[in-house]
């Protein structure tokens, strides 16, 4: 098992300044954007994942200092461990999991942070009381928090129970955020892939006031003149 020093050593290592720097704006790491603050340092996901599976039994502890870290990477890794970690733990270490999570979510403040984490390590509590977890994070004044909200119904999703997403999406029509239209879309999306009749069910009520990026997003596989007429209620209305 490595230390903490290791895993920002070897993450180290691995900094490409170029990479860093043409990616910085995909993050919002620039001048009054989401991300900024971030230091990036230019690795590839797949590259991280690799840190991350050789320390993933770096302790809880030190994912809490990795997720306290200005560097986007060394949270990206801490979260990527205590996916590692709550895949193979027992009912007791994935509460612990889940709790540090939530504790810390203030550190989860990407986009990429928040979809590789909150549909994996907020599974059990969302299964379990899922209104619980979710009101909060839906009138939280955060958009991390609301994009938690959302990513965090995909495993009911995968279970064919959609009511929760649904309910997300209703409750965040109004959201002015991009990154909540696009999350708020993937998710209805990944509904219609599910069943398909239920997508349209929400469409046929809402299509009228979602975001446009909510509504293309959450269409992209429906028939072309199906697409058509969704985007073109929603132009009459505006």
């Amino acid at each position: 098992m490595g230390s903490l020093a290791d895993v920002k050593a070897d993450l180290g290592a691995l900094a490409n300044p170029e990479r860093a720097e043409f990616t910085a704006p995909y993050f919002g790491i620039v001048p009054g954007g989401y991300g900024e603050g971030d230091v990036l340092l230019g690795i590839p996901v797949p590259e991280q994942r690799k840190v991350a599976r050789r320390h993933r039994d770096l302790p809880l502890a030190d994912c809490e200092r990795l997720l306290a870290s200005e560097i986007h990477e060394h949270r990206f890794v801490a979260l990527a461990i205590m996916q590692l970690r709550f895949e193979r733990g027992d009912e007791a270490e994935r509460e612990r999991i889940a709790d540090l999570y939530l504790a810390n979510r203030d550190r989860v403040n990407n986009w990429d942070l928040v979809d590789a984490s909150a549909r994996y390590l907020l599974v059990d509590r969302v299964r379990r009381a899922p209104r619980k977890l979710l009101d909060p994070l839906l009138r939280s004044r955060s958009v991390w928090d609301r994009r938690i909200a959302v990513l965090a119904t995909f495993p009911l999703i995968r279970a064919d129970e959609f009511a929760e997403t649904l309910r997300c999406c209703e409750a965040l029509l109004g959201d002015e955020h991009d990154l909540i239209h696009k999350a708020t879309g993937w998710m209805l999306r990944e509904v219609g892939k599910r069943d398909e009749a239920v997508l349209r069910g929400f469409l046929d009520e809402h299509a009228a006031v979602m975001p446009r990026t909510m509504l293309r997003y959450s269409i992209e596989r429906l028939p072309a003149a199906d697409r058509k007429r969704y985007m073109g209620a929603a132009a009459a209305k505006r």
